[in-house]
C-alpha cells in the first residue's frame, strides 16, 4: 500500500514534504520560543507546523519501511542494507525528535498561562528539541544522499 504511486517508489516522493516541513517547524519553534513579540503573529503557523511536520516524518518513515521491504524482495543480495538500515535509524530518530518538538510547541502555544519557571523550562526544551531535530533531519538526508550518490 505504501510502496509505489503510479509505478514510482513512494518514499522518494514523500520525503520531500519532511525535508521542507521539518526545518520550517524548527525555525518557527525557535522564533516562537525566543521572540515573544512574534507569538501572536506566528502562533497559527506554529500549531500548523507542529501537526503537519511530524505527520510528514511519519509518512516518510512508513514509506521508507515499505521501500526497504520492496528492495529486500526485489534484490535481496544486492541492496546496501547496512547503509539503508543506518539511514532508517536516523529517520526513526528524526520522527521521534519531530514529534517531541511538535508536542512542545503545541503546549507552548495552547497553554498560555504557566508559571515563569515552567515557561523557562519549556523554552529550554524547545531549543534542545529543535537542535536534536535539526541534527537528525540533516543526518537522515545526508545518509540517504550517500546511498543514492554512491551508485545504488
Amino acid at each position: 500500500m505504501f510502496e509505489t504511486f503510479m509505478g514510482l517508489p513512494l518514499h522518494p516522493l514523500v520525503i520531500h514534504a519532511a525535508v521542507v516541513l521539518i526545518p520550517i517547524l524548527v525555525l518557527v519553534a525557535l522564533c516562537y520560543a525566543l521572540v515573544p513579540r512574534l507569538r501572536d503573529r506566528i502562533g497559527w503557523l506554529a500549531v500548523l507546523m507542529a501537526v503537519i511536520a511530524p505527520l510528514s516524518a511519519l509518512g516518510a518513515k512508513i514509506t521508507g519501511d515499505a521501500f526497504r521491504a520492496r528492495l529486500a524482495r526485489i534484490n535481496p543480495n544486492g541492496a546496501p542494507f547496512g547503509l539503508i538500515d543506518g539511514h532508517r535509524h536516523f529517520g526513526t530518530l528524526t520522527l521521534y525528535g519531530t514529534t517531541v518538538l511538535g508536542l512542545l510547541v503545541l503546549v507552548m502555544v495552547l497553554v498560555r498561562r504557566r508559571p515563569p519557571i515552567l515557561n523557562v523550562l519549556l523554552i529550554v526544551a524547545v531549543i534542545a528539541a529543535s537542535g536534536v531535530t535539526a541534527y537528525y533531519v540533516y543526518r537522515t538526508g545526508d545518509s540517504a544522499a550517500r546511498i543514492v550518490w554512491k551508485g545504488y
